[in-house]
């Protein structure tokens, strides 16, 4: 719901004629790469010519990478628990939302990719699943799977299979927001290692900002969530949280997110909380505000700007769109390129000074990171994750 205080939206409506519409018979379809177009073309493409190719591989498994799509094939994985911002509703509705996934991996990472949406919440169901189905595939894109069951799965996947796999709400979201950060620090002529930055929200996207912040060398980190600062001591932490307060607030605040607020240099929206003007108002000089929560940001960018020198928001009718296709994209076709067994730290690093890098060429305070159109970024991510790759020695 949209505060008084809050300016219009400035969207384009969309008529639900239109977009049904768009999305009638769903947004996929699968191609031939072969021709089939006489009997000789025919011969080759399946019997009898095809059972070469598969005693070969029978012969040797290592030819399925060479002579079959599975290697460059993206497995789109969801329980339908945590879809955009309506929730736990299931598998089936979670589809649409999966196909417009792998639209993206090809428009963006010429990566072919297949939805999977799975009738079960179990984890050791859904791994399972996975490792029966791994000769199908050769990466696993996480996607919709709510907290904190999704940090098990998504460690117990790596852990299971031979092939890249990521959470994309987690590290995808937290690509982005380095990226931006970066870009925002480099307009400002800040240094990331001096600033402060509050993220509210401690569920997928918000655990793996804190994370990607930290290791990007930011001064400190506190995390909010719907109980208030997450530290060292507090009742009732979960094993994921418990984790987050030993390596955050490290000026040991107590309170909520008025008390986080106060004097800090960075504010991270990833939850559907609402922050009243006048918290945004406290924040140190020269603020950097990412309201990233769909379709109603934690502040409107209007009413941020009044305080903020830089603000972001997940939405394409504003500027500075934190959008997560800046990353996955790149990020599965670099580890895919490299042959990476998984994605790691360093790579996902990589990816973020990469977009930064798109940015750099033409920065200011309302474009501090590449549009999600821009055809530069999903190359240039891939290279930089598939250098990476080589580095980090899981190529």
């Amino acid at each position: 719901m949209t505060a008084l205080n809050d300016p219009p939206h400035t969207a384009t409506e969309l008529s639900d004629e239109e977009i049904f519409r768009a999305h009638e018979g769903g947004k996929l379809a699968i191609g031939a790469t072969a021709s089939l177009a006489d009997p000789r073309a025919l011969a080759i493409a399946y019997t009898p010519g095809v059972a070469r190719v598969s005693r070969a591989i029978a012969d040797d498994p290592s030819l399925a990478a060479k002579y079959t799509w599975a290697h460059r094939l993206v497995a789109v994985v969801s329980d339908g628990t945590a879809v955009l911002g309506l929730g736990d509703i299931g598998p089936s509705a979670s589809l649409p939302v999966m196909e417009g996934k792998a639209a993206l991996f090809k428009t963006f990472g010429g990566l072919d990719s297949i939805p999977l949406v799975l009738n079960t919440t179990d984890v050791d169901e859904i791994v399972e699943t996975l490792v029966r189905l791994r000769p199908s595939f050769g990466a696993v894109n996480l996607e919709d799977v709510a907290a904190p069951r999704c940090f098990e799965l998504e460690a117990r996947l790596i852990e299971a299979l031979d092939v890249p796999v990521m959470h994309d709400d987690q590290h995808g979201t937290a690509v982005v927001v380095l990226a931006a950060l970066r870009g925002a620090n480099t307009v400002l002529g800040k240094d990331v290692k001096n600033q402060r930055a509050v993220i509210s929200g401690a569920g997928a996207a918000g655990v793996a900002c804190a994370k990607i912040l930290l290791a990007a060398g930011i001064g400190e980190v506190t995390v909010v969530d719907s109980r208030g600062i997450v530290h060292v001591g507090r009742d009732g932490l979960n094993p994921v949280k418990a984790e987050l307060a030993e390596i955050t607030n490290g000026s040991g605040l107590r309170g909520g997110i008025a008390e986080a607020l106060r004097g800090a240099d960075v504010f991270v929206g990833v939850s559907s909380s609402r922050v009243p003007e006048e918290l945004i108002a406290s924040m140190a000089g020269d603020s950097i505000v990412f309201a990233l929560s769909n379709p109603d940001p934690e502040v409107h960018p209007e009413v941020a700007g009044r305080h903020a020198a830089v603000v972001a928001t997940g939405r394409s009718d504003f500027p500075n769109q934190i959008n997560n296709v800046l990353a996955f994209p790149g990020i599965f076709r670099g580890a895919l390129d490299a042959g990476a067994k998984k994605i790691t730290e360093g790579m996902k690093l990589a990816a973020a000074e990469a977009i930064a890098a798109v940015a750099s060429e033409d920065l200011a305070v309302d474009r501090i990171v590449p549009s999600a159109l821009d055809p530069r970024v999903g190359p240039e991510v891939a290279a930089a994750v598939a250098l990476a790759a080589r580095q980090d020695g899981v190529a």
